[in-house]
């Protein structure tokens, strides 16, 4: 291969380019991005594979991010169902969906730990634990590559955004994110270690500068981390012209600088711009790059092609794998949303209604009958009329036995507008039940979407308001991208229903939960604050020397004016809001009530480097079948560097009929205690724990257990 053939390989354009065929006929191109036309790509490969000089064909990138045609929850949705075979169902439809327009590589999943809900892309996480986004993280890449990357129905993933996006300053898309080295190895890293090791594909180097150093030209986390600590073997490519935006960091003088800080550091393949083309040939004639570091990257990424089979088969099919949003991916988006969908209140069994008892119900909300909206971000490529709003739903699951009256109230979720309003509480006056669609439109969430202040939008906690003065009860649905802060509108609504950006089958999911058809089984896969002033929020904090609690802490308005600065609780909280959540991490309530009683440790003296069972007996109290999240957490007590409050270390998705009771057991290996210590070494330490198994990160039941050395 010349030099321009090998960095060509390097360089990946959107399908936007005015020169891209000829590019990819003198072989300067090894990925397009953005093209879905099947016939357009197969022209690409055949370029590439007949027309070039080698025959390479091509990687053809695309955001698959929660479906393809069929549209899925987001991801932080998928969280919520806490069931890694359902996440592996989604991605694996989305694959052959993809795969069948002749896409081979995706951008996902994104597994950075979100902890501010401000952040936009929080929509795209798969939440704040470190464990649950490892364990669906695998999930999603094990349904994107499937058994074998060379079928045809694979397509590549990628782990993003390497590495602590997540914590950008003030929820702000593309901010700095400051970690230390401690809290990146022990809360940020460990997704991506744990795809690394699962075999995933491909990493994507993140926008953010870490420590003052951007992630596109930081050689400590690309190489010494990624790349000699892990040996991880696959290809990393920068995110959307990051390369040239080292200039704008103020980490490279211009775009030259920035081409060789971004080789040099790992980036083997750049995206949308073109820093690499322009500038790596000067870098090796003036030895500032070596050519074998140029041989290394385009190594991984000729074996990444190899790997997908695609110098044996460079063309797509013009018959489709499968055909899009048939019945089995329908059923598969309709259980995904149903079982992401988490119950937060419901008042004197408000839910579920029961249409033998109710003669007319109001439906009101900018969402309730907008298919668009309720997919969400990143749906490129989503067949909208195929999407199932609410309000279509429930009138064809009521058929005539119910009156359904409807008004949207809102012309948007973000409208201040309140000219509607009177239509809305006329119908809600004459009605038994009120139910309001309301949340976030799609583009209030995802990528450069961040918000300061995440309650409700626009005037639709007026809107809550109004229907509350009517008297009709209210059942609250939310479709939001984050979770909202929600304590001033809690009082007022019987009942509240998070449904995410549930996809295309939101509606009839939802319908099915709000008449009981379905029974809410998912938890929160992160925290809710009560207002955004807590943020960042999080079950997993650190105790601190003084804590917060119920006996310490003081409301502002009890403090006594010209109060002494000793009076006071003297502890880790605010003044003006409770030091709790509004609904902690792993929260979600049932149509049936689960009892948690007897948790035991099989070894209450545990050897370093044995495996031990804690358990519990869980009981079905109520009289309906339903699925449970069980969760374990536990805490060791004490260490060389202070440890988290609680750490999720096992969760099992159990169904139980009414009545019926289970032990459930969790497996506990000792290296699963393991952490970085101050020397940033992997060591369990021996010491005492505590372990709880519950329905949430709050609850109580609670053993002890030691940890010994050998």
């Amino acid at each position: 291969m010349t030099l321009k053939e090998k960095i060509g390989q390097m360089s990946q354009f959107n399908n936007e380019d005015e020169n891209l065929r000829s590019l990819i006929k003198n072989g300067a191109v090894g990925s397009v991005l953005n093209e879905v036309d099947v016939e357009t790509i197969n022209e690409f490969q055949r370029l590439a594979s007949e027309e070039s000089r080698l025959g390479i064909p091509l990687l053809i990138g695309r955001d698959v991010i929660h479906g393809f045609n069929t549209i899925f929850p987001i991801p932080l949705g998928q969280a919520a169902s806490w069931s890694a075979e359902l996440v592996e169902d989604c991605a694996r439809i989305a694959a052959v969906e993809s795969a069948n327009n002749g896409v081979n590589w995706t951008f996902a999943p994104m597994i950075d730990i979100s902890r501010d809900p401000r952040w936009g892309r929080i929509a795209e996480s798969l939440g704040e634990d470190p464990l649950l986004c490892s364990t669906l993280g695998i999930a999603m890449v094990k349904g994107f590559q499937g058994d074998n990357l060379a079928d045809s129905s694979s397509i590549a993933a990628c782990a993003k955004h390497f590495a602590g996006y997540g914590a950008s300053e003030s929820g702000r898309d593309y901010n700095t994110t400051n970690i230390p080295e401690n809290e990146l190895r022990n809360v940020y890293l460990p997704p991506f270690k744990a795809l690394a090791d699962f075999g995933v594909a491909t990493f994507m180097a993140s926008f953010s500068d870490l420590n003052g150093v951007p992630v596109t030209g930081n050689s400590w986390l690309l190489n010494d981390i990624l790349r000699n600590e892990w040996q991880f073997p696959g290809a990393l490519v920068s995110d959307w012209e990051s390369i040239p935006q080292l200039v704008t960091h103020g980490f490279a003088v211009d775009e030259g600088s920035a081409a060789f800080e971004a080789c040099r550091a790992g980036v083997d393949m750049e995206m949308a711009s073109d820093t690499y083309a322009k500038y790596l040939p000067a870098l090796i004639e003036d030895s500032q790059l070596e050519l074998k570091q140029i041989d290394t990257k385009v190594t991984r990424l000729l074996n990444l092609k190899f790997d997908l089979g695609l110098f044996q088969t460079p063309f797509t099919q013009s018959t489709p794998l499968t055909e899009p949003l048939n019945r089995a991916h329908l059923a598969v988006a309709k259980k995904a949303a149903s079982q992401s969908c988490v119950l937060l209140k419901n008042k004197q069994k408000t839910l579920p209604l029961l249409p033998e008892k109710i003669a007319s119900l109001a439906v009101i909300g900018p969402l309730a009958n907008d298919g668009y909206e309720q997919l969400g971000t990143w749906v490129f490529d989503a067949k909208v009329d195929s999407s199932i709003t609410c309000l279509e739903a429930i009138k064809d699951y009521v058929g005539d036995t119910v009156e359904i009256k409807f008004a949207q109230g809102l012309a948007t979720s973000r409208s201040n507008n309140q000219e509607d309003f009177n239509q809305a509480i006329e119908i809600a006056l004459t009605a038994d039940v009120a139910v309001m669609i309301l949340g976030e439109e799609a583009i209030l969430s995802g990528e450069a979407h961040c918000r300061s202040t995440i309650d409700l939008p626009g005037c639709q906690e007026q809107l809550i308001n109004a229907i509350y003065q009517t008297g009709t009860p209210i059942v609250l649905v939310i479709m939001a991208g984050r979770p909202i802060t929600l304590e001033k509108i809690l009082p007022k609504v019987a009942a509240l229903l998070f449904a995410w950006h549930p996809g295309t089958m939101g509606g009839p999911a939802i319908t099915d939960l709000l008449f009981g058809s379905a029974c809410p089984s998912g938890k929160l896969p992160v925290t809710f604050p009560r207002t955004v002033g807590q943020i960042p929020l999080y079950y997993g904090q650190k105790n601190t020397g003084r804590p917060a609690s119920d006996d310490t802490f003081v409301d502002i308005d009890a403090i006594q004016v010209r109060a002494p600065q000793t009076s006071l609780g003297m502890t880790s909280t605010h003044l003006d809001t409770h030091f709790t959540p509004l609904f902690p991490f792993g929260f979600g309530l049932s149509y049936t009530q689960f009892d948690y009683k007897d948790i035991h440790v099989s070894i209450p003296a545990v050897i370093i480097g044995e495996i031990f069972q804690i358990s519990a007996t869980l009981t079905n109290s109520g009289n309906l079948a339903a699925e449970e999240i069980v969760q374990l957490y536990i805490r060791d007590l004490v260490g060389s560097v202070t440890r988290p409050v609680k750490e999720l270390k096992g969760f099992q998705r159990l169904y139980l009929s009414a009545g019926e009771s289970k032990t459930v057991i969790f497996n506990v290996h000792s290296d699963e205690l393991a952490f970085y210590n101050r020397k940033m070494q992997l060591e369990t330490e021996p010491g005492f724990f505590h372990a709880w198994i519950g329905g949430d990160s709050t609850t109580e039941l609670k053993t002890s257990f030691e940890l010994m050395a050998k």
